[in-house]
């Protein structure tokens, strides 16, 4: 290769001949072209997935998050021939504030249901993104150490960037591969206390909210919604000086809880205290979790609740389409930004131009 800092006309400078680039050993790369990946039918995933191939459910996955058309269709056939193999897993969602230890107890939890239970374990983590660069870390794996070296566990973290609607939809999808691949335990871990818990409610069996104790203000836990979304409650960090006060804070949540309406259930929410990191009161937690799962399916609750959820993401998943729907449509397109300037400039008022959009939505969404 030519370098023009050789030239007569740069003293002092050069670059020196690097070294002949070695042969491949991989036999799949021939004259510096990448690795080729087999397109596969979505026959061939489903057939993949059921034998548990967790690269072909990665990669399924990996096409029911992405935004492109032809990926999306694909998804969808895979996900519906994949439905006689699903439904048969405990789906709990996890819960708590930022820092309350929800990784950890993840970790814990989940190599106490894989060496103590035989289970084969999926955790689904919705990964907070920023506001600015729509970027998540996605380093979710790397707090659960000892569960993401397990054959049995499959660990997907996945970006909250762009609506709260459509990463909920497609997390619902992936719970639904992952049982179809043999998962009877699924895990779906939220992005922290707000709006995604009614999200993340609406698609497990069992919720479980995480609190601390000792932080200050215990009161500050004790939140009408979420509490009255809560399964089961759990107080981590319960160990060394912070048994006393997680002790404490457990009674002053069973007293809120009575405070509540008796849940659709039937079953009072016990509050336990654990902790993480020393992996103790873990059993107990699992234990409350069967106990829970046992009354519902006796009272038939489990499989009602089951229907309400499919009937919810059925309306949610029209939504979602309508407004996907909505910002592609070539009409809105051209005039949007047209009306957002006129909206600054206080020519016109944001509602009226909102209903102008709609408007030439209406008008030409057959035309598209």
């Amino acid at each position: 290769m030519f370098h023009p800092e050789n030239d007569s006309q740069f003293p002092g400078l050069s670059v020196n001949k690097g070294i002949e680039r070695p042969p491949s050993v991989n036999p799949y790369l021939n004259n510096n072209r990448q690795f080729f990946r087999k397109n596969y039918s979505p026959a061939e995933y489903v057939e993949a997935i059921i034998k548990g191939n967790i690269t072909l459910l990665s990669q399924a996955v990996t096409m029911v998050e992405s935004s492109r058309y032809e990926h999306q269709q694909m998804a969808q056939e895979i996900i519906e021939k994949c439905l006689p193999y699903a439904g048969k897993s405990v789906r709990i969602g996890i819960t708590g504030v930022p820092g309350a230890g929800k990784s950890t107890s993840i970790d814990a939890f989940g190599m106490h249901l894989i060496k103590d239970k035989g289970k084969k374990l999926a955790v689904l983590a919705i990964d907070p993104s920023s506001e600015k660069t729509k970027g998540s870390i996605l380093g979710d794996k790397t707090r659960m150490e000892d569960l993401s070296r397990e054959k049995d566990a499959f660990i997907r973290p996945s970006p909250a960037a762009g609506s709260l609607g459509g990463v909920a939809r497609k997390t619902r999808e992936t719970i639904i591969l992952c049982e179809a691949a043999g998962f009877d335990t699924i895990l779906v871990e939220t992005v922290g206390v707000g709006q995604s818990e009614t999200a993340v409610h609406s698609m497990v069996d069992f919720f479980l909210l995480i609190q601390l104790a000792g932080t200050g203000d215990e009161l500050q836990g004790i939140k009408r919604g979420i509490m009255e979304m809560a399964d089961g409650i759990i107080v981590n960090k319960a160990d060394g000086d912070n048994i006393s006060k997680s002790q404490l804070a457990a009674s002053q949540f069973k007293s809120a809880l009575h405070l509540f309406p008796m849940p659709d259930s039937g079953y009072l929410p016990k509050v336990l205290t654990y902790s993480g990191f020393y992996n103790l009161g873990i059993k107990e937690i699992w234990l409350m979790i069967e106990e829970y799962v046992s009354f519902t399916r006796a009272n038939n609750y489990f499989e009602s609740k089951r229907n309400s959820q499919s009937s919810y993401w059925m309306y949610e998943s029209i939504n979602e389409q309508l407004k996907t729907n909505f910002y592609q449509n070539k009409y809105v397109l051209e005039n949007l930004k047209e009306k957002e300037m006129k909206v600054l400039k206080a020519e016109i008022s944001s509602f009226v131009a909102a209903k102008q959009i709609l408007d030439i939505y209406f008008d030409n969404r057959g035309k598209c």
